[in-house]
């Protein structure tokens, strides 16, 4: 990945600056940040490629992860096979957060927008990749969906990590309390379809259509 790539915006967006543009010392602080993450980080991705069945709010996929959840099995309707994807930017970046907070404190937030902007762009890249191989086959991609997302409950990110032996192929695992580590990592499922329905690679919070019938619904 280049510098090019990931873009500052997001990083702001992170950040809480939504529209606004911050200050030039914070927008030299995130090319900074996004530098040195680039300059540093190992990134890693594995995805696998599964039947599914998808019937009354219940997912099976390769018959041996089953997952209970309305809002993944509106996003995976008509899917017949899905994507399993993992990915990282590896243990620097959480190296990188942790050296700022001792030393630089507005830096290491900084460190930890950039950082999330990061690995969220190495996923669309991976994503785009997948969905180049698919189009060989005249078939398309949903956006991924990660577990936390709406009732998809985070402990099926066990299954995820076995099935895809994560921890022996890209060194990702769990904590006890379900949370990845290294921290910028993502899990996700990701549908495939006959049907192009024009997804954006981002997902439901950055796609304007908020009337798409495949659309994520918010958890309460």
């Amino acid at each position: 990945m280049e510098l090019k790539d990931v873009s500052l915006k997001e990083v702001f967006r992170y950040l809480g600056y939504h529209n606004n543009v911050p200050d030039q010392m914070v927008q030299k602080i995130a090319f900074d940040c996004v530098t040195e993450l680039l300059d540093n980080c190992s990134m890693k991705e594995i995805d696998k490629r599964y039947c599914c069945t998808v019937e009354n709010g219940k997912i099976i996929i390769d018959n041996h992860m089953i997952i209970e959840s309305k809002n993944l099995s509106k996003n995976l309707a008509d899917c017949k096979e899905v994507i399993l994807f993992a990915a990282t930017i590896g243990i620097q970046a959480d190296r990188l957060i942790k050296k700022y907070s001792f030393l630089e404190i507005s830096k290491a937030v900084v460190m930890q927008a950039a950082a999330a902007a990061v690995i969220e762009e190495y996923c669309d890249q991976c994503q785009r990749r997948i969905e180049t191989e698919l189009e060989k086959e005249n078939l398309f991609l949903r956006p991924r969906f990660s577990p936390g997302y709406g009732d998809f409950d985070l402990k099926h990110q066990k299954d995820m990590i076995s099935l895809l032996d994560c921890t022996r192929k890209i060194g990702l695992t769990l904590t006890d309390s379900l949370l990845l580590a290294p921290s910028k990592s993502v899990t996700a499922i990701m549908g495939i379809t006959t049907t192009n329905r024009h997804c954006h690679i981002k997902g439901c919070e950055a796609c304007a259509k908020t009337n798409c019938n495949f659309r994520r619904e918010e958890s309460n």
